[in-house]
């Protein structure tokens, strides 16, 4: 790690980049040299708030290329918390600045969402204003639920397009679910999720004055504009952010604060097996101390294997560090390997409560738990549907994960299941006790395998959905349709695909 880089903050368990709007639109560009389909979110409080309670949008955030900050509220508290974010990147700031720099430099911008005519007006005035602009498409999709869109035909008009920025106009958390169901797959280098930026691009929606968006005042512009719609989420969100921002600041704040804490510097201990690297946490995990000891994270991505983190001795972690840590989990993750917290003092475990992150992380008592679990996730991920015990012919197992990263190998295995049952069986079941995750994508293959079981006579439960799972299930309204308790009857969806 570079001693001079900035270091992101967590607010609420979302790690933020300390980025600012010019430097977006370099990395941006840098992002499109490089060809690699990613995504990036602007996050203000809605989706700080949004995220407490939606596991799936915590992890979407997580695995964001950036976090963009796009809230002043957001900046103050970064203030408060020991590790300022230099400015707000709005999306209505950043769309404008990218469109300009597009035409300048021939990349290729798709329009996806926003109301058809709002999304036309937004491309004419942009075609006008930008002559050179080379605008590969756009589509307003007809208005439907995640998992009832023609997901098909959204991505048949993207991929013909080939565009170097796709601007999403779903809303959140909608446009963000389905960026991490595609973007892979659609080949895109750079999508963003824009929420009511094209309406501002149309002049259909006004955006406030330029003195209430410096003073942090443009959600009072905007409840003016739209009470109806806007002011019982704006008093959810101020009573929710608040007064976990306070709880935050007690817990964790004070560490930053403490000068005697911020000079303390342990060197962590840095050992090296045969397949993994080894390494407990100072007392005094903060900003301070990650700025005064950088050689450690290089030499973690450096090694080979995975990496166990002793938090034993862990007294006082502050936001910063909170957000190293999830950044350097998604980096190894990336290269095929896991980080394991051992053993984790119980500050360690309140701030990860506090901040929602358990699911994040995998979290043993000893070292010895540690391999083990360590080598459970790599079988489940060699395998996720475990086929039928022999007699129990009628009982699939899903574990590990079902994500849009391997949703293509779980629909193949789980529609063979129901195909193979036809005739012999007349009801089968899929187990999910051991599935920790599921995302929309992994929903989708749900719908679809109990409909291709329906169309067949066949009757299809599912099992055992709990923690994160049983989450995304529930807020998708779906656990009485999949025959598990606790949710009204929801009217049964339409067959969706999964790509």
């Amino acid at each position: 790690m570079n001693p001079n880089a900035k270091l992101p903050i967590a607010i609420l368990g979302v790690p933020f980049d300390p980025i600012t709007l010019a430097e977006t639109l370099d990395a941006i560009d840098e992002m499109i040299h490089a060809g690699r389909p990613q995504y990036l979110v602007t996050a203000n409080v809605d989706f700080v708030v949004q995220a407490r309670n939606d596991t799936e949008l915590r992890r979407i955030l997580h695995e964001a290329r950036l976090v963009l900050c796009d809230g002043t509220p957001l900046v103050w508290v970064s203030r408060f918390l020991g590790n300022p974010l230099p400015e707000r990147v709005a999306g209505a700031d950043l769309v404008p600045l990218l469109i300009e720099r597009a035409a300048q430099r021939g990349h290729r911008l798709f329009f996806l969402g926003a109301a058809p005519e709002s999304c036309e007006r937004a491309v004419a005035r942009m075609q006008q204003r930008f002559p050179a602009l080379k605008l590969a498409g756009y589509y307003s999709p007809p208005f439907n639920k995640l998992l009832e869109m023609d997901h098909d035909e959204i991505k048949k008009r993207i991929v013909a397009a080939r565009p170097d920025l796709l601007f999403v106009s779903f809303g959140c958390p909608k446009q963000e679910k389905w960026m991490a169901m595609h973007y892979r797959s659609l080949g895109v280098p750079v999508t963003i999720g824009v929420g009511a930026t094209i309406d501002f691009l149309a002049g259909q929606v006004r955006r406030a004055p330029l003195w209430m968006q410096r003073g942090g005042l443009e959600w009072i512009f905007r409840l003016v504009q739209e009470p109806r719609r806007l002011f019982e989420r704006y008093a959810k969100d101020l009573g929710v952010f608040s007064s976990s921002i306070v709880r935050q600041w007690s817990l964790m704040g004070s560490a930053t604060g403490n000068p005697a804490l911020s000079k303390t510097h342990q060197h962590p201990a840095l050992q090296s097996g045969q397949d993994c690297i080894a390494l407990r946490l100072p007392t005094i995990l903060t900003s301070p101390f990650l700025k005064a000891n950088t050689s450690w994270l290089d030499q973690i991505m450096r090694a080979d294997g995975n990496c166990f983190l002793d938090g034993s001795s862990v007294e006082a972690i502050d936001s910063t560090a909170v957000a190293v840590l999830l950044r350097l989990e998604r980096a190894l993750r990336a290269t095929a390997r896991q980080l394991v917290l051992v053993a984790p003092s119980n500050h360690l475990r309140a701030v990860l409560a506090l901040m929602r992150l358990e699911e994040c992380f995998v979290v043993t008592a000893d070292s010895a738990t540690a391999q083990k679990m360590v080598e459970k996730r790599t079988r489940e991920e060699t395998r996720t549907v475990l086929p039928p015990i022999t007699g129990l012919r009628s009982v699939l197992q899903w574990r590990g994960e079902v994500t849009a990263a391997n949703a293509d190998e779980v629909w193949h295995d789980t529609r063979l299941f129901i195909e193979e049952a036809l005739g012999s069986e007349e009801s089968v079941s899929i187990e999910l006790n051991d599935l920790r995750f599921i995302d929309s994508s992994g929903l989708g293959i749900m719908v679809r395998a109990r409909k291709l079981a329906q169309r067949n006579g066949l009757d299809l439960h599912f099992e055992g959905a709990n923690g994160a799972v049983r989450n995304v299930i529930d807020l998708a309204r779906l656990a009485d349709y999949f025959g598990l308790k606790g949710n009204p009857k929801q009217p049964e969806p339409a067959l969706v695909t999964v790509g």
